[in-house]
């Protein structure tokens, strides 16, 4: 695997001139030459990387997962994530548009965005989880980065640095709110995510793995989904207005008083079978959210 440690030396590695900033780079995605490789390879920055892209018979890897950039895509990667590029048929022609930011950490410190970079959803999202934008929002991206390409080839001075943090702010701003705008106008493609969750999850708690495995995790969720689980759970907050692990909660509440109203099952019982070592845990979460107690809750159908 190929890790790059800065920016000049991916720079070097892809056959770019240097980049005119040791920690902060824009690239034109049509003006990087494609590798010659027989087979893909693994890389990964100790930088951030934020782009638009449309690469037609080219082939990228987040992962273990293929994505397809023939659309047209807004993507994120932060330091250490691991991905690959490769021609998806060697027979055709790559077409490539779009450019491609890259911020060093470095270039960061002693900012307020060095603070609160980590804080935005997307970074935790996998590469076949990216943000599809309307033409409308390419326009606006497009926009702020023309802005931070403008200071980028200026001249270097005591200015460039905040002016360049304060455009890359708006920039994560407007991604953050078109991200958040995705769950809902793709409502078809992330309802069907849910109806899968669902059916997952009526599936794993009618089964025995309740016993021996307990609780589903939300990580063990999101992969049985394709997904991230930070993904997950920003759609199923836009969606459901709860976390993974609420929901997970609720599916719970009511497979218990499922058990407790139509079985003659001890309380305790029901906790095992529900994936829960000791009755007081069982006991506790069930009064936290039914507001009764398991016997309480029995005890209303007599």
């Amino acid at each position: 695997m190929k890790h790059f440690k800065t920016i000049s030396e991916f720079h070097q590695y892809v056959h770019l001139a240097a980049p005119l900033h040791p920690l902060i780079s824009i690239v034109d995605v049509a003006t990087v030459p494609h590798s010659q490789s027989e087979e893909a390879v693994p890389m990964a920055f100790d930088f951030y990387s934020i782009s638009i892209k449309r690469m037609l018979n080219v082939k990228v890897k987040y992962g273990q997962h293929p994505f397809d950039f023939n659309g047209g895509i807004m993507s994120f990667m932060s330091p250490n994530q691991i991905f690959s590029i490769d021609v998806d048929d060697k027979g055709k022609s790559v077409e490539k548009s779009g450019w491609v930011l890259y911020i060093h950490p470095d270039f960061l410190w002693n900012t307020g965005l060095a603070k609160i970079i980590k804080q935005y959803d997307f970074w935790g999202y996998s590469l076949h989880e990216g943000l599809f934008l309307s033409e409308k929002e390419e326009v606006i991206i497009t926009a702020v980065i023309q802005n931070i390409e403008h200071e980028y080839h200026s001249n270097i001075d005591r200015f460039s640095k905040s002016i360049i943090i304060s455009h890359l702010e708006t920039l994560l701003n407007y991604a953050d709110r078109f991200y958040h705008r995705q769950f809902i106008t793709r409502e078809k493609a992330n309802h069907q995510v849910l109806e899968r969750l669902e059916n997952l999850l009526t599936d794993y708690f009618n089964s025995d793995d309740l016993i021996s495995k307990g609780l589903p995790t939300v990580m063990y969720l999101a992969g049985a989904l394709n997904i991230s689980s930070k993904y997950l759970s920003s759609m199923l907050k836009v969606l459901t207005g709860q976390s993974t692990q609420q929901h997970i909660h609720e599916k719970l509440i009511e497979k218990a008083k499922e058990k407790l109203s139509t079985t003659n099952l001890s309380v305790s019982e029901i906790a095992y079978e529900l994936g829960f070592e000791h009755l007081q845990s069982f006991s506790r979460l069930f009064k936290i959210k039914t507001k009764l107690s398991p016997l309480e809750f029995r005890q209303s159908f007599n």
